[in-house]
């Protein structure tokens, strides 16, 4: 196997990417959040004391997206052509879902993967208060399409 954030001498580089292909490139990412079951309730009901927690979370998965390659030490700065966020509320957990697109060199999986987790983490932290016992979990890709290595779906996974 080659690890390509590697130069010939061992040495963490940045992945050239200036004579690849311009297209379009989406990803498609997944996640959750498991709580108590009255957390759950409590943010139905707006009822956390910090506010909106599922708008505060949708704006801060968009935010992390938009920071991957500064979180990232070896992802590339990329113009994000969209980001979106669903989640979808369940008895004890909250599912999160992300999309992201761009029209460049290279994928955007990272970033997909980071606005789930930045919006997971945003959900914690704006509920830690009422409930520490929350897990984050099963975060992954689903999907993504574009770039030299073409189509990826997990799976079993289901859209």
């Amino acid at each position: 196997m080659i690890f390509t954030h590697f130069n010939e001498k061992g040495r963490a580089h940045m992945v050239e990417v200036t004579e690849k292909a311009e297209t379009l490139r989406v990803a498609f990412a997944k996640g959750e959040i498991q709580m108590n079951p009255a957390t759950i309730e409590a943010i139905k009901a707006s009822s956390i004391s910090k506010g909106d927690v599922l708008q505060v979370a949708q704006i801060a998965g968009v935010m992390g997206a938009k920071k991957t390659s500064d979180l990232i030490p070896m992802c590339h700065p990329l113009m994000l052509t969209h980001v979106s966020l669903d989640f979808e509320i369940l008895e004890d957990r909250i599912l999160i879902e992300a999309t992201v697109k761009t029209f460049g060199k290279t994928g955007v999986e990272m970033e997909a993967l980071t606005a789930v987790n930045i919006a997971a983490l945003t959900i914690y932290d704006m509920c830690k208060a009422v409930d520490k016992d929350m897990v984050i979990d099963h975060v992954r890709l689903v999907e993504k399409t574009g770039g030299k290595s073409g189509h990826y779906k997990r799976a079993g996974e289901a859209l």
